[in-house]
């Protein structure tokens, strides 16, 4: 079936509210949101202005962090609710810089999803492999594991919601991307699970993006592939250029 690609923008640590409201009033006159959903996934203290600066457009804010608690003694935190009372549609969820660096697992993200889902926020989930597990040729085996772990308890309605994120964590920052036909193969694996967890139509529905390096030159063809439904943008989503993924 037909699945409208979603560009999701992960700003990662860069640009202060004052930088954030200049970079997104340049940026939204210049794309086009109807070939594709666009979310700009930014720190917390510049959600409040890139939530009013996009205002009019069909553009959406993500998060790129919550807690899965709803609230309590957890100092620097965000919790959901906090968020969709703010206004905030997305929220990206295990990716590896958060394992790696704040020591998050499939099990705390499995909780992230599930709360994240139950606050009518849409998870961004990203799963990947390290060089080594690649050239161990255990990539397949550890998406799916990622993918299964992290829906534990999704039922099939929310499902139709997810976005997965396969990031490659070889790929991420270093400029090398998986070529085209790699980011499909395991694209295609992660569907197959998802398929197995729920059915075949639900999997069909389920959009999944490749991020990794993705920039201008590489976004058409990796987008063109039959099961990557667009990108989780990092480096090139803080320049002009992601104006041109966004319109590839």
């Amino acid at each position: 079936m037909s699945r409208k690609k979603i560009i999701a923008g992960n700003w990662k640590m860069n640009l202060t509210p004052s930088e954030a409201k200049e970079f997104v009033t340049n940026l939204k006159s210049k794309i086009n949101t109807d070939k594709c959903d666009v979310v700009l996934c930014v720190p917390a203290i510049d959600i409040p202005v890139v939530l009013d600066t996009v205002k009019g457009t069909n553009i959406e804010v993500g998060a790129q962090n919550m807690h899965f608690e709803e609230n309590g003694a957890f100092t620097g935190e965000i919790s959901a609710r906090m968020l969709t009372d703010m206004g905030v549609k997305y929220v990206i969820i295990g990716h590896s810089e958060r394992r790696e660096y704040f020591g998050e697992t499939d099990q705390t993200v499995n909780k992230k999803v599930l709360k994240a889902l139950n606050n009518h926020i849409i998870p961004i989930i990203c799963i990947g492999e390290t060089l080594q597990q690649r050239e161990e040729g255990i990539t397949v085996d550890l998406v799916r594991l990622q993918t299964k772990i992290a829906l534990k308890g999704v039922s099939r309605e929310q499902a139709k919601n997810i976005v997965i994120a396969y990031e490659p964590i070889w790929a991420i920052g270093t400029g090398k991307t998986a070529t085209s036909q790699q980011a499909e193969e395991v694209c295609k694996a992660i569907r197959e699970v998802l398929g197995e967890i729920y059915n075949v139509d639900i999997a069909s529905k389920i959009r999944i993006q490749y991020g990794g390096s993705v920039n201008a030159s590489n976004a058409s063809e990796l987008f063109s592939m039959p099961n990557i439904d667009g990108g989780l943008v990092g480096g090139a989503s803080l320049k002009p250029e992601f104006e041109q993924v966004i319109n590839f």
